[in-house]
């Protein structure tokens, strides 16, 4: 199994590309089954994820193909035929779930496996059932397989009033698909307003799906009988964005993001400022570097535009080097404070009390050996090294590989010590 040495203490300097972001591409990927046409998406980041939901619209019978030598345009397309999404390919990432909508949208039937990913905590899909049963969905839980049909005497689903008790960008990404062929008009209250949501809503306006109040928690959408081939390009990793805006502040130093938005960060980009970090804009991307010391802030999660828990663990990272104390409050999983452990071993001084730690911070972190548990934990660990005094290594670094491409060779670019080694 590969892990990753690190040799800290080095301030990265450089240039740093953003690529498309993984939390878009997926459901991208998915709506191209809305369609007997061709959707071809454009910057396309490199992932094991994107690997496994093309392995999975394949046993559907839909094609994706790279048109570029790279693969990073995509042609997406082909005619549905088979249902059922097996266990074998779900259990591998949660995105899976998303083919539900789409399925029962163009079929009428869906066999999907309950859904699998990291585990950082139970993350229901009751909200994804709801929305669709108000659409006009008969769904049973069986074998671990969530079966759904259209009721007797329905050829479509029909539009709903669908009010969420809380914020999941899921549930939206499946209703909204969904909606996008049903009968009639679909109204989606408290719905997410992640930038992945508004991508995917761009992609189906752009295939033919009339949709209103993109970007503000009240989506309206008037359904139509079917949708067309188009083309679109994702929208750059606001999570890779922040990561590395992380690892320029950690290290003390300076690197530029190209393709970063800084639209896209919602609150990581008041809480990075609070903590001592300067971020400029200007129409390529992002200049990232820490002024002087770091600063404890307090920050809790929540749904865009708060504070991202998928940027939760390497705030923490950069906060177990900062001045003071800072409180970090996980409001969405129940269990994603697994890199608390690894990073002290490293020598950070966090206390957990239920949803909140405690993070004082200590002059210098140490290299130690240490193990990833999940995708964001994992680069937050890569973090601690790149500000540690000796070396880190980081084990089970096929979580990093689901969600950040060339990790390695990024960072080396900018001065980092950083190799991966073959297990």
């Amino acid at each position: 199994m590969d892990r990753i040495s690190i040799r800290g203490g080095h301030p990265l300097s450089g240039e740093i590309p953003i690529g498309g972001a993984k939390n878009a591409t997926l459901p991208l990927m998915t709506a191209g089954m809305l369609t007997d046409e061709r959707l071809t998406l454009s910057n396309v980041p490199r992932l094991a994820d994107i690997d496994t939901m093309a392995a999975l619209l394949s046993q559907h019978g839909i094609a994706v193909e790279p048109v570029d030598a790279e693969g990073r345009t995509l042609s997406i397309g082909g005619r549905i035929t088979s249902t059922e999404a097996p266990y074998d390919i779900v259990r591998k990432m949660r995105a899976s779930v998303l083919v539900l909508g789409p399925l029962l949208a163009r079929t009428g039937e869906a066999r999907v496996s309950l859904p699998g990913g990291c585990a950082i905590g139970t993350r229901p899909v009751d909200l994804h059932l709801k929305a669709l049963e108000q659409m006009g969905a008969v769904i049973d839980l069986d074998g671990g397989y969530i079966n759904a049909r259209l009721a007797p005497g329905r050829t479509r689903l029909s539009g709903a009033r669908i009010v969420f008790p809380f914020v999941s960008v899921g549930a939206t990404e499946n209703a909204l698909m969904a909606a996008s062929l049903a009968e009639g008009q679909t109204v989606l209250v408290n719905a997410a307003r992640e930038p992945e949501i508004g991508d995917l809503a761009a992609c189906l306006t752009a295939m033919g799906a009339r949709i209103s109040g993109i970007g503000t928690d009240k989506l309206e959408i008037a359904g139509v009988a079917r949708l067309h081939a188009a083309s679109h390009s994702v929208v750059p990793d606001r999570i890779e964005t922040g990561t590395y805006a992380c690892a320029a502040a950690i290290t003390g130093g300076r690197v530029y993001l190209r393709g970063g938005r800084l639209e896209h960060l919602g609150a990581v980009v008041r809480i990075l400022r609070e903590a001592g970090v300067e971020i400029t804009e200007d129409a390529h991307g992002l200049d990232v570097r820490r002024l002087n010391g770091l600063h404890g802030v307090d920050v809790m999660t929540e749904p865009y535009p708060g504070f991202p828990t998928d940027m939760q663990a390497q705030f923490m990272a950069l906060m177990s080097v900062a001045e003071g104390a800072a409180m970090v409050t996980e409001t969405i999983f129940e269990n994603r404070f697994m890199h608390v452990p690894e990073l002290a071993r490293m020598g950070a001084r966090v206390n957990v009390h239920g949803a909140s730690a405690i993070v004082r911070g200590v002059p210098a972190l140490s290299g130690a050996p240490v193990m990833a548990t999940d995708l964001r934990a994992s680069v937050s660990l890569v973090l601690a090294g790149l500000a540690a005094r000796g070396e880190t290594v980081i084990n089970r670094v096929y979580h990093l590989d689901r969600g950040y491409e060339a990790l390695e060779r990024k960072l080396a670019a900018c001065g980092a010590r950083v190799e991966r080694q073959a297990g």
